[in-house]
């Protein structure tokens, strides 16, 4: 039979590819995909495919029962900028969807769960530089809040109900192959597709806001990975830190004229800049690489030229 595994919110920016390449590596009928619409053709042709709505308990449990599933990706939630604008319902989505999977585990319906945390759980009292595994997280939006409850959550739940759950900390995901979703890291996506187009992009932040950043490809294989680690590698129950690289629009747009020198950028920065603020410059990952073996591949130079060649 092999692994059976459910992915929650699998049409979504990370759900798209995480779907695809688990069906590469489990075969399609093992991965069953599932979001609350049926939007990306792509994930709903290649194999088994159900319409379920996270916020349904007894929905995700027939589903549960009906694959026979193992293992539960739960990658269905409202995103940082997006949940600003909808606070009680970003909460709703992002903490009720997590419960209902971890109370499936509880009773043991399910073996495994993954479910992603964020960078977004720290806040401006957290050290930006080099941001620690153990630190200070004060976050101060609602997608942070709902994150970091996730994570003590989990860890909850594998202490007392010996749920095997794990967890990391994306930092910006940049991918060539879906369209940003709602995140304040986005504009680091939408700027090869605006050079490409138009020659020309007007950022949201500020020229030197730097953050952290991954490519999709080491994001996919950071959640893989972590979820092929032995039991007794997972040391942190609640989101293990995850890092590739940091910078600034200036920096990405410099690296993208070297492609296309005619590319302009200008700023115009808006509610997200202060989400961004709020965040760390970069991040210490030392526990992942020396838990379950995490080591990134890709730098702005080997990402910028990746995503011209697929998109250009």
């Amino acid at each position: 039979m092999g692994t059976k595994i459910l992915i929650i919110g699998a049409c979504g920016q990370i759900g798209t590819e995480l779907t695809q390449k688990l069906r590469t590596i489990y075969g399609n009928d093992n991965v069953i995909a599932s979001d609350i619409r049926k939007l990306n053709t792509d994930v709903v042709n290649s194999g088994p495919f159900e319409v379920v709505n996270a916020l349904d308990f007894n929905q995700i449990e027939h589903i549960i029962e009906k694959h026979h599933i193992d293992e539960v990706y739960l990658m269905a939630a409202l995103l940082s900028a997006t949940a600003e604008k909808n606070p009680a319902f970003a909460w709703d989505l992002n903490m009720n969807s997590l419960f209902h999977v971890l109370n499936l585990a509880k009773a043991k319906k399910i073996k495994k769960i993954f479910w992603p945390s964020s960078i977004a759980v720290f806040g401006p009292t957290t050290p930006k530089e080099n941001t620690p595994q153990f630190t200070i997280i004060e976050p101060s939006t609602v997608y942070g809040i709902s994150k970091q409850s996730g994570e003590r959550w989990c860890e909850y739940y594998h202490n007392i109900f010996g749920v095997d759950v794990r967890s990391i900390r994306y930092p910006g995901l940049i991918s060539w192959s879906t369209a940003p979703g709602g995140g304040t890291t986005d504009y680091a996506v939408d700027i090869y597709h605006k050079a490409l187009s138009d020659g020309k992009y007007e950022c949201f932040l500020s020229s030197e806001t730097k953050m952290p950043m991954m490519y999709m490809d080491d994001a996919i294989r950071a959640t893989i990975e972590i979820m092929q680690a032995s039991d007794d590698e997972i040391k942190i129950r609640s989101s293990y830190n995850l890092a590739a690289m940091s910078f600034t629009p200036t920096e990405i747009a410099a690296e993208i004229k070297k492609h296309i020198p005619e590319f302009e950028i200008t700023y115009n920065p808006d509610f997200r800049q202060k989400i961004a603020d709020s965040w760390p410059a970069s991040i210490d990952d030392k526990e992942a690489q020396k838990d379950w073996g995490w080591k990134h591949e890709f730098d702005l130079e080997s990402m910028t030229v990746d995503m011209l060649e697929h998109l250009g």
